[in-house]
């Protein structure tokens, strides 16, 4: 079954009526697909994951935080499998898509203190009677969970920016940090990924999404990828007027020495932003996505007003020297030069049977790349496949596990990056991607469809797809 056909099954299984309009919603940091799904009287939210335990733990959470009160989306029913679930729609809004575009006026800053507000709800009220053992993949924010997310930052961002560093003396200054901050209780839940995108606003009140990397853990990490998140951008006034305000609201459940709390309160700042360069490094330097190269320079930013200012009391040099020689490399700057926020670049898409000509090029360009896949085993000689196209779950599940198409598909897109990046970069309009096989319905369309949701996944353009064989023969997908 197609992720619509299960979307479709979850909605009328639970609303009793047929989705009428289902979109797959922007892609974010993570491989979870997203779909709003609308029928005449009812409106959600449809996920799919890859990683049943994922979406095991995010649907334990939800019910446990909506159980006590707490300010989630409703998960409404689930597969069987753990792999699709349907929750409630909160709209389009984030409150970073609020702060982005009208910055820190007397609105955004009630709607932040009214996540504040929330955010402690969800530390202190979600903690109780919460079972920490289905947190997935670790319970708790202690020194492991720590290391992975510091040695995350060390190789997928550091060795990747080719910067020299004393492996053992950072390595000591990771154990020095994780030891204060470990000083601090660990007793609450832990959000984890704090920031404002994941806080939707809807009817003026904000609700939390996308905490299912949830653990116990210690206050102050949660406030600190709040008003830390570089791309919101909050001025360095707010997030010390907006600390003192968590704190005077925390203190009404728990005892706080304010002092020892901020100081700590600045080392979850380093680590959470340790945190931030490595995800950056690994979806951005690596993967090549632009929207986390275009986050690197502000987050470097904050790096540097964080030193500057000796906000931290614990002395570490090796650490402080390797980011303070980040914070001068001029390699971001040159990355993110390759992906302009507004390219023009348009990029068709097409499959095609080599029975008939190729696709006429009618931007003026001459033409694109146009790749063979013949070469791949044909679903389309088999029975049960004959009828089906390289959008059925079935013809995928044959391509990706009886034939070359991953290998095929990897090597098609090293040689297109090269002209994707170089004309972004020169600022062309137009680009044409070709896939012919025999028919024009399997092989064909599963490449084409692969390669759109790889390019849209790296690179600030429009994507266009034709499935031309299968809209010649009124087969519309």
């Amino acid at each position: 079954m197609q992720h619509d056909e299960q979307v479709n099954y979850l909605f009328f299984n639970y609303f009793g009526e047929k989705a009428v309009y289902i979109e797959q919603l922007a892609a974010a940091g993570s491989d979870r697909i997203y779909f709003r799904v609308k029928s005449l009287h009812y409106s959600a939210i449809a996920c799919y994951g890859s990683d049943s335990k994922e979406n095991l733990t995010f649907i334990h959470h939800a019910q446990h935080f909506k159980q006590q009160q707490l300010s989630v989306p409703q998960v409404y029913c689930h597969t069987d499998d753990f792999l699709y679930y349907l929750q409630e729609d909160l709209g389009n809004t984030s409150l970073y898509d609020i702060i982005r575009k009208v910055g820190v006026t007397e609105n955004v800053e009630q709607l932040y203190k009214k996540a504040i507000d929330g955010l402690i709800d969800l530390q202190i009220k979600g903690a109780i009677d919460f079972n920490f053992d289905s947190c997935y993949p670790i319970k708790s924010f202690d020194k492991s969970s720590m290391f992975w997310d510091m040695n995350a930052f060390k190789y997928y961002f550091v060795r990747m920016a080719k910067i020299q560093f004393n492996e053992v003396e950072l390595n000591k200054d990771f154990h020095a940090l994780c030891d204060e901050l470990l000083k601090e209780k660990n007793l609450y839940f832990m959000y984890r990924d704090c920031q404002a995108r994941n806080i939707m606003i809807h009817e003026d009140k904000p609700y939390f999404i996308d905490f299912q990397g949830g653990r116990k853990g210690a206050p102050q990490y949660d406030l600190a990828s709040l008003l830390w998140q570089a791309g919101a951008k909050i001025p360095m006034e707010k997030r010390i007027e907006w600390l003192d305000y968590y704190i005077q609201k925390l203190s009404n459940y728990i005892n706080i020495n304010k002092q020892e709390f901020k100081e700590r309160y600045y080392g979850f700042v380093l680590i959470r932003m340790l945190q931030v360069l490595g995800a950056y490094g690994f979806r951005g330097l690596i993967e090549k996505k632009p929207h986390f190269i275009e986050s690197i320079i502000p987050a470097l930013e904050n790096i540097k007003w964080f030193l500057d200012n000796r906000l931290f009391p614990i002395e570490l040099k090796e650490l402080e020297k390797t980011l303070y020689i980040l914070i001068e490399s001029d390699l971001f700057t040159n990355e993110l030069k390759k992906y302009p926020k507004n390219s023009p670049l348009s990029i068709e898409i097409n499959s095609f049977s080599f029975k008939r000509a190729i696709p006429e090029d009618k931007s003026g360009n001459g033409g694109g790349f146009v790749f063979d896949c013949r070469g791949i085993l044909n679903p389309g000689r088999y029975e049960p496949y004959k009828n089906q196209h390289g959008k059925d779950k079935e013809v995928i599940d044959f391509l990706e596990q009886k034939t070359k198409v991953k290998d095929f598909l990897e090597n098609v897109w090293r040689i297109i990056d090269i002209n994707i990046e170089d004309y972004i970069a020169r600022n062309f309009e137009h680009l044409q991607i070709n896939f012919g096989c025999t028919g024009g319905q399997h092989r064909s369309v599963y490449c084409a469809e692969q390669t759109k949701k790889y390019i849209e996944s790296r690179y600030p353009v429009k994507v266009t797809i034709r499935h031309i064989e299968r809209e010649m023969n009124g087969q519309y997908i």
